[in-house]
């Protein structure tokens, strides 16, 4: 297994990918001075691999950078997000 993250900026997402193959992804909305995040999904072969909380990682790390906070809709990204390492980010 070769996972690798990416923070698709055009396509309002990080995504998760096991060579060529798509294995996951975080979505996300953008207003003004926010993101939204929607969902959040993995493929059920890749459960309890990690894959889920490193997307959205990527989402926070790339929503610091651009300096926006973020609105967790989605029920995983919420929960994660409760960690003192995001207070800064939640909305």
């Amino acid at each position: 297994m070769n996972i690798t993250i990416r923070f698709e900026n055009y396509r309002n997402r990080a995504v998760a990918y096991d060579g060529d193959r798509e294995v996951g992804e975080c979505t996300f909305t953008r207003s003004d001075s926010r993101w939204v995040i929607e969902h959040t999904e993995v493929d059920p072969l890749y459960n309890g691999s990690g894959i889920a909380g490193k997307l959205v990682d990527e989402v926070a790390r790339n929503a610091r950078e651009t300096g926006v906070k973020i609105l967790p809709l989605c029920s995983y990204t919420r929960k994660r997000m409760q960690k003192p390492e995001y207070s800064d980010l939640v909305v």
